[in-house]
């Protein structure tokens, strides 16, 4: 199999990482092979490692992109200078939001991490904790401003963010509630969660 006509390196990069995404939600990493993910994207397998060295490294790829534009989207959509309720309603909505239309994304982040070498395991952690704190640090502000139940704010995230993300193995976009209707219910219940005694 030959490289497609008029493609670039950019390109089929983009092409492997996709092809490889598809793949591992599929089939899990250990199973898939860069001779698959080399088919998939239309190149001879050898190709794959003039931008990838390993496929240990194309996993690590696609986790700190993840991470790196999911850090990236919500410091760009996240709201100044408003109250705390607010600024955790606009969190959980985005979460939503961005993630709808990343859910192999979601699987692989959550349940390929183990099959990170060692040394790229911890940059990954550091990331998601990145986030995570975030969303501690908004809480943690609520309850300064005794908006919100006291508690270890980072375990409280802990909770709201596997609340969320367990919204992708079930949701569909043709179940009863909308997505603006589902973001809704779930603020509410954050809400309520988080609401002083």
């Amino acid at each position: 199999m030959v490289r497609t006509v008029g493609s670039d390196g950019a390109k089929t990069e983009e092409n492997i990482r996709r092809a490889a995404i598809a793949l591992i939600a599929r089939d899990g990493f250990k199973a898939v092979t860069l001779r698959e993910i080399a088919t998939a994207v239309g190149i001879q397998a050898g190709s794959i490692y003039r931008y990838f060295p390993s496929k240990d490294a194309l996993l690590y790829e696609i986790l700190r992109e993840h991470m790196t534009q999911l850090l990236d989207a919500w410091a760009e959509a996240a709201p100044a200078g408003v109250a705390p309720e607010r600024e955790l309603h606009a969190f959980v909505a985005f979460h939503i939001r961005y993630h709808m239309g990343k859910r192999d994304e979601i699987f692989i982040s959550n349940m390929e991490l183990r099959g990170l070498a060692d040394t790229h395991r911890g940059e990954i952690f550091a990331l998601r904790r990145q986030y995570e704190t975030m969303l501690a640090d908004i809480i943690a502000r609520g309850q300064a401003a005794g908006r919100f139940r006291p508690g270890d704010a980072l375990v409280m995230a802990f909770a709201i963010l596997a609340m969320l993300t367990g919204i992708f193995t079930w949701y569909s976009d043709d179940g009863k509630l909308s997505l603006s209707e589902l973001s809704d219910l779930y603020i509410a219940m954050v809400d309520g969660g988080l609401a002083p005694d």
